[in-house]
């Protein structure tokens, strides 16, 4: 082997060196959550009707697993070691369906796209799924917004439009609390919705 040769081959087992060390982290899984969201009652009133749930549009921000941080100075974060167990768009277009399915208005509730046809769309914007620090070490705020469109897709029609909000404070500054605060802020906002979906479909019925 001449030093040519030596040279190379010491320079390819460095770059193995290299990228072993980038794939192997010696570094804890992260905790995964899922919002379980509220088991609302069934108020009755069925209409032959078919609603589905479009998946939510976010900003890139926003459609990811990862929980987004609001910090004093504004600054857009997120929590180290912490994931959703899906994009929150995701989570948040289960958690429209099983409350819609649960209310009880519907023949049937559905996510978007599906095979069967829909009578009425929700679409959803997520505006803000996110902890808020007024200060340093204190306990956040969360907070959830989404802009809610019901349509009739046969008419090319929206029948209402409005924006359904959830805040909720965390009771400490700890893990559990903060998702604890989430699970409180988003049932606040999808019970929101829920209950201007069923408004609007009963005026529209009139």
């Amino acid at each position: 082997m001449n030093a040519r040769q030596g040279l190379l081959l010491t320079l390819v087992l460095a770059l193995q060196g290299c990228a072993g060390s980038l794939l192997e982290s010696n570094a804890d899984a992260p905790e995964t959550y899922r919002l379980a969201g509220e088991t609302l009652p069934d108020r009755g009133g069925r209409l032959p009707l078919a609603i589905g749930v479009v998946r939510p549009g976010a900003a890139p921000a926003l459609d990811t697993d990862r929980v987004a941080v609001v910090q004093p100075d504004s600054r857009f974060d997120y929590f180290a070691g912490v994931r959703w167990s899906e994009s929150a768009p995701q989570m948040l277009q289960q958690q429209l369906i099983r409350a819609l399915a649960n209310d009880g208005r519907f023949a049937a509730v559905m996510a978007v796209p599906s095979r069967v046809p829909a009578d009425l769309l929700l679409d959803v914007e997520l505006r803000r799924f996110e902890a808020v620090y007024a200060a340093d070490g204190v306990a956040p705020q969360v907070r959830v917004e989404m802009q809610v469109s019901l349509v009739d897709p046969r008419r090319a029609q929206r029948q209402a439009s409005f924006v359904a909000v959830g805040t909720a404070t965390a009771a400490a500054n700890r893990r559990a609390d903060v998702i604890a605060a989430f699970e409180h802020a988003t049932a606040e906002a999808v019970r929101t919705a829920v209950e201007q979906v069923r408004t609007s479909v009963e005026a529209a019925a009139r």
